[in-house]
């Protein structure tokens, strides 16, 4: 597991051990990034330079972290997990990023001080959190005018976009199905 663009490229990050955690894998996180970059419709491309962003089901940290890598002003990681949170902080020692990381449950988040320009979200497969997280999420203000929320689940996990959102690409890439939402609420 290794970031694979931009500032950090090949660091290698700590994945905990057990089940407990699931890394979006390196090709899955690639197609996510060019997606973003490369937008649809066609021109709608995502500008990371700058942006502040949420990775909201952290784990080790590696889609913050190569938003980061990629140009992302700052970010915010929710993870309770103890054990994924130690690894998620020598992570961000390593790339020695400049990070905030929040132990709390994307399903159950605290008001935001300053809203995101991308929510990152990868929770685990099959327990459908997605969309309540997405949904407690914009009740607590995390979201900025037009923010971008990419999404992670199984490759045929159930998933229903929320009021608010409106999606603007959908692919699959081996088990994992990548979703671009935006916030037009």
């Amino acid at each position: 597991m290794r970031i694979i663009a931009g500032r950090f490229r090949g660091r290698r990050l700590i994945v905990p051990e057990g089940l407990s955690v699931r890394p979006t894998s390196d090709r899955a996180r690639g197609a996510l990034f060019d997606m973003l970059r490369h937008g649809k419709p066609a021109g709608a491309g995502f500008r990371l330079e700058g942006a502040r962003v949420l990775d909201a089901f952290a784990g080790t940290g590696a889609l913050g972290l190569e938003a980061l890598s990629r140009g992302a002003e700052h970010a915010t990681f929710f993870e309770p997990a103890p054990a994924a949170r130690a690894a998620l902080k020598r992570n961000i020692a390593a790339c020695r990023a400049e990070a905030e990381i929040l132990a709390v449950d994307a399903t159950e988040p605290p008001p935001a001080a300053t809203a995101r320009d991308l929510a990152l979200l990868d929770p685990p497969y099959g327990e459908g959190l997605a969309g309540p997280a997405l949904t407690a999420l914009t009740g607590a203000g995390w979201f900025a005018k037009d923010a971008i929320a990419c999404v992670e689940t199984a490759r045929d996990d159930a998933f229903e976009v929320p009021p608010g959102f409106e999606e603007i690409d959908d692919r699959r890439h081996g088990a994992a199905r990548l979703r671009i939402l935006i916030w037009r609420g």
